[in-house]
């Protein structure tokens, strides 16, 4: 039987990719999306009429008992997780005394306590069979920090501190935690950006291109397969050497 891999905020940009290409590795999937219904049934149709075992399943990741629901459903579904891809996530850009309390909360909650919630209950079963893979999507900014993303930077970093705390306390089990550190990737959160920022982006960029949420999806493939077995606690940065 085919592993089953849980991809959140699978619905639009990085997490659809990284769900079309784990659907074209066999496995079989859980696609999580909170407000982006249209786009998720939309990517599920197109998966299914290739055959592809592909469920969705609309979830607040940053409530608990929300998280709870769609683990429940997946079990139902699939009998087991096997790949836990944590890719939610929001974007801010302002001087950070300008951002309200409650931007800052919505921020944490979304880029960081959904990978602390969903990575629990995945834990519940990764741990009882002894294996499992955990993919956290962190940022660049995670690594050294932006100026007027500093709520997002904090958010990102933190994930990367508890990739590498928990890939040390489950490694014992047999799980693997990792997250991936993307660069400037052309999806829907660069809309805020002007065309003269991105080009100044791409200038900065020592390959002088931007990704594509095709380059992370395969970073993510990679960590989910076997290929990565001794590879736990680590940082895979995909930024065309913006960050070295």
């Amino acid at each position: 039987m085919s592993k089953v891999a849980l991809v959140t905020g699978g619905a639009r940009g990085i997490g659809r990719e990284v769900v079309i290409q784990l659907a074209e590795e066999g496995y079989r999937l859980l696609v999580n999306y909170n407000k982006s219904e249209e786009a998720a049934l939309e990517l599920a149709s197109i998966l299914k009429d290739k055959n592809y075992p592909v469920e969705i399943f609309q979830a607040d990741v940053s409530r608990q008992d929300q998280v709870r629901a769609m683990f429940n459903f997946c079990m139902d579904r699939f009998g087991t997780i096997d790949i836990l891809v944590n890719n939610s996530g929001i974007s801010y850009e302002g001087l950070i005394t300008d951002m309200e309390e409650d931007d800052w909360d919505r921020m944490m909650d979304t880029n960081l306590k959904s990978v602390f919630l969903c990575s629990k209950e995945a834990l519940k079963h990764m741990l009882s069979n002894h294996s499992g893979k955990i993919i956290n999507i962190s940022s660049m900014w995670g690594q050294v920090g932006a100026s007027c993303e500093v709520a997002y930077s904090a958010s990102k970093a933190g994930v990367i501190g508890f990739t590498k705390a928990l890939a040390k306390e489950v490694g014992p089990s047999g799980i693997n935690v990792n997250a991936v550190a993307p660069g400037v990737i052309m999806t829907d959160m660069m809309k805020e950006f002007s065309q003269e920022d991105i080009d100044y982006l791409r200038d900065e960029t020592p390959l002088m291109k931007l990704g594509y949420p095709i380059d992370i999806a395969n970073l993510v493939v990679f960590l989910a397969s076997d290929r990565a077995d001794f590879i736990t606690g680590q940082v895979l940065a995909s930024n065309g050497g913006f960050v070295i």
